[in-house]
């Protein structure tokens, strides 16, 4: 459905090449930004908006939601307006919905610019996804998606630092006004020195594709971002939104496989290296985001850090990212790239493996090496797997094929925090009735060492003490347990990379062969 590819010498000059380049960047870098540099801000905003807790993570669930509903008719939409004039509109609309929700002064305008944000900037990852392949030939766009890959995997592991550093320095307002200098820059180069793709009039929008779809995914995140704090199928709102979410989805499917234009085209699934790439997006989805809220409150709730020096802390893992996909691109025009994913998927798959036997005075080097090896290991295999997937992809499907990546990475982030968050909260209430199960004067070794630890449990203030020890204990534990989960979910991801072919580019492999049609 979208243009035919536009190799890089149709710029005139390097200058206008790297203008869009680096427009389209700007694009995927705030919105990968704006993912999660709002969630150090929550607590500041419930104040200035007198919020309550549960009301104020609609900021962050409102924009997921969006996000994720445009996202599916992005390649559509590219098609029949052009994908100059599209990313353009996405641009600015982005620009001008942070400053609104930069000067938003209720919950309810939060809410809504938020949701405005969402639809804006889903096409934006896509988008420039599809411009950064559209511009390089294939011998260079190994480098093209490493460049790509770094606003896309920086930004979410970023986020909270850069959040963190803004609320604290000036205001939490500023974590939305800081999007609009680059805003206007970018709409400024991509409106000099982009050259648009062909449009297709002809198209017909599939509004009831897109309903059923919009619908399942709106009832489906819901589902996921409160059923842990609702109790999930204790609760009729959780089992409302899970039928809702069914319903949608199946009748997504079935009007997708009985109408002639429907709005995902059947043809982008038929390549297996395209539907393999989609199975470790959502992985990588979940292991990244997941992995990135477990850590934070860990080393604050349990290590005892502080939101700044956590902030710090995460900046080792974005530094190995990118570190690693300054050198992925080459490496993937000149080995199998399935090799070097195999290998990124060990480090990343093994350093879960090691944080699950952490505790809370774990030193700051070993966090520092640890979480820069994963990093390195999400780099390794997030570029050739970007390549991979598009290699043998056919042009006309290219924009879909984007929007569904970063479609099936939103979902996968959404479930596995869904799931860990969930993991995490039963883990701490079985292992705090199983360990309170010792605190009982039966115990000799309890009785005699709990006086001598300050917790007289004859008093209630040594009651106390002794919850919260148990507590503390559970917790770590329940954090082990999840990096365990995580390790194990991830294994699969071995297979998956060994069941795709080996792409035209790469050294000894078979000639291409004819595209799919459409």
């Amino acid at each position: 459905m979208t243009a035919p590819h536009q190799p890089d010498h149709a710029y005139d000059s390097p200058l206008a090449l790297w203008a869009v380049v680096i427009g389209s960047m700007a694009g995927v870098l705030m919105q990968a930004l704006d993912t999660t540099i709002a969630n150090v801000a929550l607590p500041y905003m419930k104040g200035s908006m007198a919020a309550s807790p549960d009301q104020i993570t609609w900021v962050l669930t409102s924009y997921i939601i969006a996000a994720a509903i445009m996202t599916a008719p992005v390649g559509w939409i590219a098609a029949r307006f052009g994908k100059k004039r599209f990313l353009i509109t996405c641009l600015a609309g982005f620009t001008i919905t942070s400053m609104m929700c930069g000067a938003a002064q209720s919950l309810n305008q939060m809410v809504m610019f938020r949701i405005l944000q969402g639809c804006f900037g889903a096409a934006l990852l896509p988008l420039s996804q599809a411009v950064m392949l559209d511009l390089f030939p294939p011998h260079k766009r190994g480098n093209a998606m490493a460049i790509w890959g770094m606003g896309v995997m920086l930004g979410p592991i970023l986020g909270p630092t850069v959040g963190g550093f803004l609320t604290d320095a000036y205001d939490w307002r500023w974590i939305f006004y800081i999007n609009v200098p680059f805003g206007i820059a970018a709409v400024a180069a991509i409106s000099i020195f982009f050259k648009d793709s062909a449009k297709d009039h002809s198209l017909k929008f599939d509004f009831f594709g897109f309903g059923a779809l919009a619908i399942a995914l709106a009832a489906i995140q819901l589902m996921l971002d409160r059923g842990t704090t609702k109790g999930w199928f204790s609760s009729s709102e959780i089992i409302i939104e899970a039928f809702i979410g069914a319903v949608g989805v199946y009748l997504f499917l079935v009007h997708m496989f009985t109408t002639k234009k429907p709005l995902i085209p059947l043809g982008v699934f038929r390549d297996r290296n395209f539907s393999g790439s989609l199975i470790l997006m959502f992985v990588l989805g979940a292991v990244l985001l997941a992995s990135s809220a477990l850590l934070s409150p860990y080393l604050q709730n349990l290590a005892g850090y502080t939101v700044a020096e956590t902030g710090l802390l995460m900046v080792p893992r974005g530094l190995g990212t990118m570190s690693a996909m300054m050198f992925a691109g080459r490496l993937t025009m000149k080995m199998d790239p399935r090799i070097l994913m195999t290998g990124g998927a060990t480090l990343l798959i093994g350093t879960i493996w090691l944080m699950a036997y952490w505790t809370p005075s774990i030193s700051v080097w070993t966090i520092s090496w640890v979480t820069f090896i994963q990093g390195v290991g999400l780099g390794l295999v997030f570029v050739p797997m970007n390549l991979v997937a598009f290699a043998t992809l056919p042009a006309h499907f290219r924009t879909d094929g984007a929007s569904l990546t970063n479609l099936w990475r939103n979902i996968g982030s959404a479930v596995g925090v869904s799931v860990t968050s969930t993991i995490l909260a039963n883990s701490i209430q079985t292992i705090h009735s199983q360990l309170a199960g010792f605190a009982s004067p039966f115990n000799r070794a309890f009785g005699v060492n709990a006086s001598s630890m300050f917790m007289n449990p004859l008093i209630p203030f040594g009651m106390s003490s002794i919850n919260g020890a148990i507590n503390y204990r559970a917790q770590v534990q329940a954090y082990a347990n999840n990096f365990i989960f995580m390790f194990y979910i991830s294994l699969p991801i071995f297979l998956v990379i060994w069941m795709m072919k080996r792409p035209s580019f790469a050294p000894g492999a078979p000639p291409p062969k004819v595209e799919i049609s459409e």
